[in-house]
């Protein structure tokens, strides 16, 4: 898949032919639309496109503003019109912090991209290619068949050993990724709730839910301590992303600050852990729910491979196992919500969208949208075939964004998530064991609840 650049408008347009958006209706006093977003956050973002394509909506007494059709949300990524800020970023701020690329703007953000770029190069992803291979054929070595899998920690602790390996060159990290999986299912779910209810100072009381926040985050930025001071004793400076952060100069060729190390590597472990660990669990559910395409990809392995343990090599060649991927991520992003804020009076799609205002957007919406995607709900990977994927809407597919907050990691992830699918299911049918509850839990990102999946041999 490709991205193309489009213009925010076609033409300007005078103040005076600017329409304002629709109110969503169903606002309550003081938390306005907030319930909807706690009841059933998913079903009320992908309803809105039906009022319009910019619709205002209340989180608690601040208009927010809703973009719904996928040129609108292209359009919003690519304008210097919005910068990274909001309700979303704002929640993710005690994590992320103000100097990571995550949430920086402007000059220290290009300057940040630059440093972290090269370790993502098109000619750098081979070097990683030996550590997804051992990872992923360890994990189907480890996995015994008829054993019960539990998916949350399985999938954390490969998707932060193949990140601490490839990126921070970190040693094994099983007792880490524990840590990680606790700590940031706590707080994903933590910050979703302070963005959508505002509640400022109530979350500050000593309640059990508030302590159980505090004590995770404290242990994240232990975590990342921990990493950071282990390589500074080491007195090691390998080729890495970390090195490349403690070399890394500020803009005025001064050696950049702790704190930007710090929420740096914070960036590269939210990215390779709570994003990758909640699409590999959603991959798990499709081999598990449509074993026909699971049986597929194993055929294809077995044609690209004759039968050899699958290859960082074989990648390009598996086009099924990789449009399964790509289908995973269009029904289940791990990123289902998104928001930006206006740095001055502008405008999106005819509607008037005033300075300071935040805008919000849902991938998950987009790329559920019957008006983008025939049969929509359907498990199809087929509809990234070369010929049936040009239909699709531009930007009705971006699970990587769009313009200079692309993410970096992009054929990184995809590389590692190709190769995982296409070893597992060489190895293994899949089915859901009692006890296995597959139903969306939604905090700032998606994962299943507890799925629980049982190997079997093929």
């Amino acid at each position: 898949m490709t991205v193309e650049s489009v213009k925010p408008e076609d033409r300007p347009r005078s103040s005076s032919e600017l329409r304002e958006p629709p109110l969503a209706g169903g606002g309550v006093p003081l938390l306005g639309h907030g319930w909807k977003l706690v009841r059933d956050p998913l079903a009320f973002m992908a309803a809105l496109g039906e009022h319009g394509d910019v619709v205002r909506i209340k989180l608690g007494p601040k208009a927010v503003y809703a973009v719904t059709t996928p040129d609108l949300t292209g359009a919003l990524a690519l304008s210097t019109d919005f910068e990274i800020a909001g309700p979303l970023w704002e929640s993710l701020e005690g994590l992320l912090g103000k100097e990571g690329v995550a949430t920086a703007n402007g000059p220290r953000h290009r300057r940040q991209r630059r440093t972290i770029q090269p370790a993502f190069r098109l000619d750098a992803i081979p070097g990683y290619g030996p550590i997804m291979e051992e990872e992923a054929h360890g994990l189907t070595e480890r996995w015994k068949p008829g054993e019960t899998i539990e998916c949350t920690s399985e999938s954390f602790r490969i998707a932060v050993r193949i990140a601490a390996r490839c990126l921070l060159r970190g040693a094994y990290m099983d007792v880490r990724a524990e840590r990680l999986c606790a700590a940031l299912d706590t707080l994903f779910r933590g910050m979703y709730r302070r963005m959508v209810i505002p509640l400022g100072p109530l979350y500050k009381l000593p309640l059990p839910a508030n302590l159980a926040f505090n004590r995770a985050l404290a242990d994240f930025h232990l975590l990342v301590d921990e990493i950071v001071a282990e390589r500074r004793a080491s007195g090691q400076r390998p080729d890495d992303l970390l090195t490349a952060l403690l070399e890394a100069k500020d803009e005025k060729g001064d050696p950049i600050g702790e704190q930007e190390i710090h929420d740096q590597v914070v960036a590269i472990l939210t990215a390779g852990a709570e994003t990758v660990a909640s699409t590999i669990m959603w991959l798990l559910h499709v081999l598990a729910e449509h074993p026909e395409h699971a049986d597929k990809v194993c055929a294809e392995v077995e044609s690209v491979t004759g039968g050899r343990p699958v290859a960082f090599q074989d990648v390009r060649e598996l086009g099924h196992t990789n449009n399964v991927v790509v289908e995973a991520m269009r029904l289940r992003p791990a990123i289902w919500i998104l928001t930006r804020r206006a740095v001055a009076d502008t405008s999106l799609g005819g509607y008037r969208i005033p300075a300071g205002a935040d805008i919000v957007y849902s991938p998950y919406a987009v790329q559920r949208d019957p008006k983008s995607y025939p049969d929509n709900l359907r498990f199809d990977p087929d509809r990234w075939l070369p010929e049936r994927a040009k239909e699709v809407p531009k930007y009705a597919m971006s699970p990587f964004g769009v313009g200079n907050r692309k993410c970096p990691s992009d054929h990184f992830s995809m590389a590692m998530l190709t190769l995982l699918t296409a070893a597992l299911s060489a190895r293994y049918r899949f089915e859901q064991v009692p006890g296995s509850n597959d139903a969306t839990r939604v905090g700032i990102t998606l994962h299943p609840h507890e799925l629980l999946l049982r190997p079997l041999p093929r």
